[in-house]
């Protein structure tokens, strides 16, 4: 059965194009003129949506947690956050912004009052962060407001995204993304475990994607080559910029190209449908393809033996496959060596 829903303006599943999120994160440095010019680069490099996340250092993260190793040994991790922590005020100038670019705003919102101040703007989707999907609670809070839910995957185990989606349905929502997710950062390329969308998709009945943390486009362009609806990749201007989302994120010129590889993956899937020749194609079949010819010349009268037929280029004759139906016939009129044989002379 094919599943399709809204986000804002865009048909989303199956059948549709696949959904392009520029990552914004907190890579907007805490700095207004950034942000907006994260969401000019990401338009114009052909995302269909911008994402950012919403968070309060103090409610999101415990003051005695430590540094993930791929990050600064020995700093408070809250301390961190909150220098990456999103004017909530913001939120809806850049989304006026983002829909003057022709882009859709939303957020990951990590609190309570985060998912309210979403709602309160519209923004047309929500998403929880691999880390968060735990939290039942903010999931609940989510789908509620009856926006799709995308829900990343990393980390996870099969009872965890169930519980999820038994959340999300429970309270009406059914309109939910998995994304398969790699939760290192950068992540390697083979533990990318691209089957598992497939496999999500069996299991759960819902629609799945990639938000893809490894280097480059190569995992990205494969995961719509396997059917993901939706891929999320994260997005700076300059990859040598202070913050610890910048040094693995896509740049503006990287992101473009992608987007162009993925469509042109796209444009390639076809219907499925094996009818023939197809548009220019027609051109080559009558020209290359193989076809019934005279080994030699062949009289007005004569009866057509097989050591008189020879198959051969270009395809303007008697298929190949009918050669057995031409042996024993006559020729109605002289056929000369190298020929291709038509019904109408035999």
């Amino acid at each position: 059965m094919n599943k399709t829903f809204e986000i804002g303006d865009r048909t989303v599943g199956d059948g549709q194009s696949c959904y392009l999120i520029a990552e914004i994160g907190s890579n907007h440095n805490q700095d207004w003129d950034l942000a907006l010019r994260l969401i000019d680069a990401a338009a114009e490099a052909g995302a269909d949506a911008v994402k950012f996340q919403t968070f309060k250092s103090e409610t999101h993260v415990s003051k005695f947690a430590k540094m993930p190793s791929y990050l600064m040994e020995g700093e408070s991790i809250q301390e961190l956050l909150k220098t990456l922590e999103l004017d909530r005020e913001w939120q809806k100038p850049l989304q006026t912004h983002a829909h003057k670019r022709g882009v859709h705003f939303f957020s990951s919102p990590c609190d309570i009052e985060a998912v309210d101040l979403l709602a309160e703007i519209g923004a047309p989707a929500m998403k929880v962060a691999s880390f968060d999907l735990p939290d039942l609670r903010l999931i609940r809070h989510i789908a509620k407001t009856q926006v799709p839910v995308i829900l990343s995957t990393g980390m996870a185990d099969w009872m965890d995204i169930q519980r999820a989606i038994d959340v999300c349905e429970d309270v009406g929502n059914p309109n939910i993304v998995l994304l398969q997710c790699t939760s290192l950062y950068p992540a390697p390329v083979e533990l990318s475990n691209l089957r598992a969308m497939t496999a999500m998709r069996n299991t759960f009945d819902v629609l799945t994607g990639y938000s893809d943390h490894t280097l480059g486009d190569t995992v990205s362009c494969a995961a719509v080559a396997m059917g993901a609806c939706m891929i999320e990749k994260h997005f700076t201007l300059d990859r040598t910029l202070d913050g610890p989302d910048h040094s693995f994120a896509m740049e503006p010129a990287e992101f473009a190209e992608m987007v162009t590889r993925i469509r042109a993956t796209e444009a390639a899937f076809g219907d499925g449908a094996k009818n023939g020749p197809r548009g220019p194609e027609v051109e080559m079949a009558d020209k290359v393809r193989r076809s019934t010819h005279a080994e030699r010349n062949i009289a007005k009268g004569e009866r057509i033996t097989e050591d008189m037929l020879v198959i051969k280029r270009p395809g303007k004759g008697i298929p190949p496959h009918l050669i057995d139906q031409v042996i024993g016939r006559t020729a109605r009129q002289d056929i000369q060596a190298d020929q291709w044989i038509e019904w109408s002379m035999i």
